[in-house]
């Protein structure tokens, strides 16, 4: 195993505010045991309830927390880019604030680091969402998997620890949740080594998902086939490469 110098863990949120002072704090102690060098941002994309506060008051105590506040929401891939740009430790390790994973698996994560390996990608065990969100979360899996040529057997899952420097080499576009599959193509075609751990999804126990309705997955079916032909057809991301 490759002990990691520093991390930066980092979590979206966007009316979390029932989760995400757990999110730290778990995040917290888990940094603690990996780990000598660590920091803690939170990006509070423009979240309509509680979450400013509670951050204010989190970052208040912790020296360890940095939050950022976007005052109108930029989509989870805005809320993603702000973050990543906001990383200064060695690696980074991002999972959503909404508490559907546990901080604490950060540990399997960065247990399966080894010499070369670039990214580490959790997959969920079992998804703890309705049925109707599993069934289309299972279509949507195999349908980019086979547009897009993945590897990975979950895209989708956003429990990852990512060598930050592979951010100054890959520019993301993404403001929406199609982030990840972009972002995992170009970490794909550009060569870099991934490792994949196995990790828990739990049900979501505060606030709405903004993925999961029909307007929003209306809307991604023509995001989705905007970056299909920027990325498999055109492959500008090959032809920007330095």
């Amino acid at each position: 195993m490759e002990r990691p110098r520093s991390i930066t863990a980092f979590f979206p949120a966007y009316n979390d505010g029932g989760t995400i002072p757990s999110m730290v704090l778990t995040a917290l102690m888990t940094l603690r045991q990996v780990t000598d060098d660590y920091e803690i941002v939170v990006v509070n994309d423009g979240s309509a309830d509680y979450t400013a506060e509670v951050l204010d008051e989190l970052a208040g105590r912790y020296p360890e927390l940095r939050v950022i506040h976007h005052p109108k929401n930029r989509g989870y891939g805005g809320a993603l880019r702000s973050g990543f740009d906001a990383a200064t430790k060695e690696w980074l390790f991002y999972t959503d604030g909404d508490a559907q994973y546990d901080p604490r698996e950060l540990k399997m994560l960065v247990e399966a680091l080894k010499e070369g390996v670039d990214v580490v990608n959790g997959y969920k065990i079992t998804r703890s969402d309705p049925i109707s969100r599993r069934i289309i979360g299972r279509l949507y899996h195999h349908f980019v998997k086979l547009a897009f040529g993945f590897k990975l057997r979950d895209v989708d899952c956003d429990f990852r620890l990512i060598r930050r420097s592979i951010f100054d080499e890959i520019e993301l576009e993404s403001d929406t949740g199609t982030i990840c599959l972009e972002m995992v193509k170009k970490f794909q075609d550009a060569g870099y080594t991934f490792a994949e751990v196995p990790v828990h999804h739990y049900h979501r126990q505060y606030g709405v998902s903004q993925f999961f309705n029909w307007q929003r997955l209306f809307r991604t079916g023509f995001q989705l086939l905007e970056l299909w032909w920027k990325l498999v057809v055109r492959k500008e991301h090959l032809k920007n490469e330095r």
